[in-house]
């Protein structure tokens, strides 16, 4: 079935700038296939019988009520587009994104996704999308800077989780570096270089419901503590299980069943321990 007036005026539109799902292709390295959708050698995939898509726009309306629901809010702004040129490393690139709602000092963008996703990967891949329209709404909606984004998911048909994503200028400078390179290559019409750069930004600074990631692979007390709790979680597993059995040896009517190893105790309480033998 083929899309409607609407969809391909607005795919056609689309070929004019970078819009928050670009920024996640861009960063995904993709940037071939979006070359040449951006520069007219192809045509944009048609959406409409893509079930995940035509999901995701369905459940929007009743995702956002739900986030209000249960963050107690009122959301405005619903669909507000908005467009600003980037300027940076000598190019002009123009920049639009549509939010999918705001209220306070946030922007809200509702997903739906699969039941076996996870919030998590979801932040990953959307972060380019989210830190786009932070950087697009950072003082256009309030006046004094928009805080963050809360991410609003639906996992199949019975979860739902959401999550506030913070703004962070330093990831969304590196961002547009890369969205610079790739533009400059629709501009000129050059074909992208089979080598990329480096897209390999860490999201770890970004606080997620204010709290953020550390990177401890090159600190020798975690590293150790790391190997040894690999190590030694198999024995663990067995000294918890022996444990159990001991206590399940004990019958109801006994306070203590001892051995020259060891003895398990009854307190008061009923509660059990094992107390080794000196």
């Amino acid at each position: 079935m083929c899309s409607t007036t609407k969809e391909k005026e607005n795919s056609m539109e689309r070929k004019g700038f970078i819009g928050g799902s670009d920024c996640v292709k861009i960063m995904q390295g993709k940037w071939q296939e979006l070359w040449e959708i951006k520069t007219g050698k192809r045509e944009s995939e048609d959406l409409y019988d893509n079930i995940a898509v035509q999901l995701g726009i369905l459940t929007e309306d009743f995702n956002l009520e739900w986030f209000e629901r249960q963050h107690e809010v009122v959301l405005n702004n619903h669909q507000r587009e908005f467009q600003e040129p980037l300027y940076t490393d000598g190019v002009s690139v123009p920049i639009k994104g549509t939010i999918d709602a705001a209220f306070g000092k946030c922007i809200v963008e509702a997903k739906h996704t699969n039941q076996f996703n996870n919030m998590d990967s979801l932040i990953e891949y959307y972060m380019p999308q989210i830190q786009c329209y932070l950087w697009l709404t950072r003082s256009k909606l309030t006046g004094f800077g928009v805080e963050g984004c809360y991410l609003s998911a639906i996992f199949g048909n019975s979860k739902w989780e959401s999550a506030f994503v913070s703004a962070n200028i330093e990831y969304q400078n590196s961002m547009w570096k890369m969205v610079s390179k790739f533009w400059d290559h629709v501009v000129s019409g050059s074909e992208p270089d089979y080598l990329l750069p480096d897209m390999s930004i860490s999201q770890d600074k970004i606080a997620v419901d204010g709290m953020v990631k550390r990177d401890a692979s090159k600190e020798n007390n975690f590293v150790c503590a790391a190997f040894d709790y690999i190590k030694y979680k198999d024995e663990a597993k067995l000294f918890e299980s022996s444990k159990k059995d001991l206590k399940q040896l004990v019958n109801h009517n006994e306070r203590e069943v001892y051995s020259q190893l060891l003895s398990v105790k009854r307190s008061k309480n009923g509660s059990l321990r094992i107390v080794e033998a000196k």
